[in-house]
């Protein structure tokens, strides 16, 4: 759903748990409605362990149409390792929720700050045709790993004296790929995301 036009207007309020049950990613056994807040969730997840985010908590915002969840900086923290999903006694999932929350964020104009590291990684899927570790980090890796930069420049030896083949795609798959994207809008959404 797209929100930017609705920003002053008194149809900007949302259920929130309407938009996550209607959400496409929403599997239809979602027990959010029957969440008890008994902190599994909470007592299980690494982000949880880590920093202050609470996927308890988020789901009581959520329960309760607390739309102050959409602009908190803690949304961003989760890690989307499904961890709470898995020990849930009736199947909900936070990791869902929070992705469904942070897209609002986002079609809201909420999350530039956020969203915008991440443009340099929808650009290497598109030169690439798969996820990848952009460019513009290569530097940054190899003052934290030492021998990163020489590794990543002799994969493609080291893959062929391990009888691996290459990483690359094909071509044609990678154009493949960037015709599903365009389809997708994707390209767009990078541009937009740029812009901003």
């Amino acid at each position: 759903m797209n929100y930017e036009n609705d920003k002053n207007d008194d149809k900007y309020s949302i259920n929130l748990s309407k938009e996550i049950l209607n959400s496409i990613e929403a599997p239809k056994d979602l027990g959010l409605l029957k969440c008890i807040q008994c902190g599994m969730c909470t007592s299980l997840c690494p982000a949880a362990a880590h920093t202050d985010y609470n996927p308890r908590d988020l789901i009581a915002k959520i329960l309760n149409n607390d739309e102050s969840i959409i602009e908190d900086d803690k949304i961003w923290n989760c890690f989307y390792c499904y961890t709470c999903q898995s020990v849930c006694p009736v199947k909900n999932s936070a990791c869902l929720a929070n992705q469904v929350i942070r897209q609002i964020a986002i079609d809201r104009g909420i999350a530039k700050e956020k969203i915008k590291p991440f443009v340099t990684y929808g650009e290497t899927f598109l030169d690439i045709g798969i996820g990848g570790m952009p460019k513009s980090f290569f530097m940054d890796l190899n003052k934290d790993i030492d021998g990163w930069l020489d590794l990543k420049t002799d994969l493609d030896k080291i893959r062929e004296e391990l009888s691996l083949g290459p990483v690359k795609m094909p071509k044609k798959s990678i154009e493949e790929v960037n015709l599903l994207l365009k389809k997708a809008k994707f390209h767009k959404r990078m541009e937009k995301m740029k812009s901003e």
